[in-house]
């Protein structure tokens, strides 16, 4: 039975993580499995491994092929790598201290990297908002300057309005002419001396 180390596809549409299996190379892609290995979540940056590294470093000692994308987890996570170095120790070229030496060597490198990686991205993204920040501070203020102008012109409207209306209602009180007056005087003159 030929085994190969795939992955299974799990998760919604357009939202795909998958599980790393050991299964017969005729069994179809979801189908049945011998073991469950680990995970694989691409939807994350990074992209998230979930690998049991004894298993894989087993399943590879006994013969499984694995896929392509599997091959490049597996050299990410360095069961490769160790499997290189044992090949290493079984020829002699070094024993198996220098073989845990180098492995050691090689994850804190790979960690550092990593590391490195997360830092770039979270000071990316916070830069990121900093500027989104700074573009959504500068709307705010044309706003602002827009909404001023806008009042300070109505503001002026409504004092141009209330100076009309006080000007309309002084001119709708006309001074008396002298014959008004005059007549007004005689006809209250007329009225007293009627009253005696």
């Amino acid at each position: 039975m030929p085994v190969k180390m795939r992955l299974t596809r799990h998760g919604r549409k357009r939202y795909a993580y998958y599980h790393i299996v050991i299964a017969d190379s005729r069994a179809p892609r979801d189908g049945r499995y011998v073991e469950r290995i680990g995970s694989y979540n691409p939807n994350t940056n990074p992209a998230t491994i979930d690998l049991d590294f004894e298993k894989a470093y087993n399943w590879l000692l006994k013969g499984a092929q694995p896929t392509d994308t599997v091959k490049a987890i597996l050299s990410n996570e360095g069961v490769l790598y160790k499997k290189h170095l044992m090949g290493g120790v079984k020829k002699g070229a070094f024993d198996e201290a220098e073989a845990e030496k180098r492995f050691e060597k090689w994850i804190a490198d790979k960690n550092a990297k990593l590391q490195i990686k997360l830092e770039r991205l979270s000071s990316d993204e916070a830069l990121a908002t900093k500027k989104q920040l700074e573009a959504e501070t500068k709307i705010k203020e044309e706003r602002a300057k827009v909404i001023a102008a806008k009042n300070a012109e109505l503001a002026t409207e409504a004092e141009a309005l209330a100076e009309q209306t006080q000007e309309e209602q002084l001119g709708s009180v006309e001074p008396a002419t002298d014959n008004e007056v005059a007549a007004e005087t005689e006809q209250v003159q007329k009225e007293e001396s009627t009253e005696s």
